[in-house]
């Protein structure tokens, strides 16, 4: 099936003179943060960045990690890798984890009073201690030589998406630990040959997460909803250097055009 070809979103945009409650996803909230210019085409204007195809496989671990958690949660009882670095939790047993992780449509939704907005974010996993503390937790996937760990540039995004689940619970009115963890799982390419077969190395990795920041980041994010001025772009926007660029060629090139059309306009000689 060939991808759908770019196309302006004119559905769940923001629209500053509705009174209808709206909706912004954790990873909406992630994009203000790293670009707001993005942001605003995105929400307010329907021009959202170029998608790129789904990480299947990553989506299979995940969803395998889910129904081998499942199986413990049904029983009240920890997980043997939980046992493993001794983590005094078991995986939450509560009617409200199908909707928590339900990504797509609902999400832990959190009304955020100050600024009239919905925030909403769906969690892998969500662990509980023996004192009702909530702890957030993410299945992630890779597969490398090295031994994983959240300390590189593109891990900084996943310790924002913990933090922001924090964040959300919180909001909610639950008690949350601060500490977070990720499940990452890593496939092993060191295996003498295939046979359909892929092995992984399984880790839990925490992180103390610190959510002062996501309140005074989702107010300015209001902010930006409501004005009129469209934002300036982050410095480290790839999307944005690209479309200055482009735009800066492309108008470059409009403009030889046109002259050479002027020069050519009445005997058509090209000046010859």
């Amino acid at each position: 099936m060939p991808p759908k070809l770019y196309a302006k979103r004119v559905r769940n945009l923001f629209d500053p003179n509705s009174d209808e409650e709206f909706r912004v996803s954790r990873s909406k909230i992630d994009l203000f943060h790293e670009c707001p210019r993005c942001f605003y085409l995105d929400v307010r204007l329907g021009i959202p960045r170029p998608s790129f195809p789904a990480f299947t496989l990553n989506n299979a671990v995940d969803e395998l990690m889910k129904r081998e958690f499942d199986i413990h949660r049904a029983k009240d009882e920890a997980h043997p890798l939980m046992k493993a670095y001794k983590i005094d939790a078991v995986p939450l047993n509560d009617p409200r984890m199908e909707e928590w992780r339900d990504a797509l449509r609902r999400g832990i939704q959190y009304h955020h009073k100050k600024t009239g907005l919905v925030f909403r974010g769906g969690v892998d996993d969500i662990w509980v201690t023996p004192k009702g503390e909530l702890i957030v937790v993410d299945y992630k996937a890779t597969s490398k030589k090295e031994e994983v760990n959240i300390d590189g540039y593109w891990q900084k995004g996943y310790k924002r998406q913990v933090e922001i689940y924090q964040w959300l619970l919180r909001g909610i009115g639950e008690k949350v630990s601060s500490t977070a963890y990720f499940v990452y799982v890593n496939g092993r390419s060191d295996s003498e040959s295939f046979d359909g077969r892929l092995d992984f190395d399984v880790k839990i990795i925490p992180h103390k997460g610190d959510d002062s920041w996501v309140e005074p980041l989702v107010i300015e994010l209001a902010e930006c909803l409501r004005g009129d001025v469209v934002p300036a772009a982050a410095d480290e926007c790839e999307y944005c250097r690209y479309r200055e660029a482009a735009g800066k060629e492309l108008q470059a090139l409009a403009k030889v055009k046109k002259v050479g059309s002027a020069r050519t306009s009445g005997d058509g000689t090209l000046g010859i």
